[in-house]
């Protein structure tokens, strides 16, 4: 029933993107995230989309292991479209029924704010299907090392991050336990309306809370008898290193930075015509 999540599991192979540093790979996510906000036409946004797939293409995950991560939030997406579909206005008009009225720039605006949550899901997934969460736990830790002087806890931040991200996949696996346990005893979680579903999913929480408060007092009773003792005097087995594939992913971040800031500027050049149709208003 779970299966289609993607987020937090992590897909084992040698590639590029796996190989990068996990510093690089957070940035350059960030820089993503806000560069797809920050596209005001879908000439930015078809530059930040080339970008995104390149890094999947480099990445050696199968493109279906990806778009599970957008199938586990498509609802959002089509609310979300519809509700900019139906309650956006503009000037020209394409359907007018009762109280609905559907304009071109409805359409446009909704297409656009999907497409760019379907690329920031895909590269949030990217990131946690290339990287572990022990790297993804030491970048973080490295990113956010300058706090450390207003005594920011930043290693116990990471270390909550990564296990947080560690048993994603275990809660879902538990998840589906389950439920098919459930299901063996007679339970139904496809018939009825949504009250009788909601009031159907009482019976997977219950357990699936204690089994995920068991686990983590188990965790913390491993990490006391291994005498774990926060940041303090500890060392990195493995230490981050920057190399040339790291100086290639900041170039294209720049590059991409400079083209969505330049197609922002400079875009309505670009087929004037069909620009108006194009940009975002």
């Amino acid at each position: 029933m779970l299966n289609d999540v993607a987020f937090g599991q992590y897909y084992p192979t040698q590639s590029f993107m796996h190989r990068l540093d996990p510093r690089i790979k957070i940035l350059a996510l960030i820089s993503i995230i806000v560069l797809l906000f920050c596209a005001s036409n879908f000439y930015s946004l078809a530059l930040c989309a080339i970008v995104v797939i390149a890094a999947i293409a480099s990445s050696r995950v199968p493109f279906k292991s990806v778009l599970r991560s957008v199938k586990a939030v498509m609802f959002i997406l089509i609310f979300t479209a519809v509700l900019n579909l139906f309650f956006h206005k503009g000037s020209m008009l394409l359907v007018e029924w009762w109280i609905i009225k559907i304009y071109l720039e409805g359409v446009i605006f909704s297409a656009f704010f999907v497409l760019r949550l379907f690329f920031i899901v895909m590269a949030s997934a990217i990131l946690t299907l290339t990287t572990t969460p022990v790297s993804l736990t030491d970048g973080i830790e490295s990113l956010l090392k300058p706090l450390t002087f207003i005594k920011f806890p930043v290693h116990e931040l990471a270390l909550i991050m990564s296990i947080a991200l560690r048993f994603i996949p275990t809660l879902i696996d538990e998840t589906n336990r389950i439920i098919a346990a459930q299901k063996a005893r007679g339970a139904d979680f496809e018939s009825g309306n949504i009250f009788k579903r909601i009031k159907a999913i009482v019976p997977i929480l219950i357990p699936l809370l204690i089994s995920a408060f068991r686990r983590a007092d188990e965790l913390g009773d491993a990490m006391d008898a291994r005498c774990y003792s926060g940041s303090k005097t500890r060392t990195k087995y493995k230490k981050l290193k920057f190399g040339v594939r790291d100086l290639v992913a900041l170039i294209v971040i720049a590059a991409l930075i400079a083209g969505v800031v330049l197609f922002n500027i400079y875009g309505e050049q670009i087929c004037p015509e069909i620009y108006q149709y194009l940009r975002i208003r």
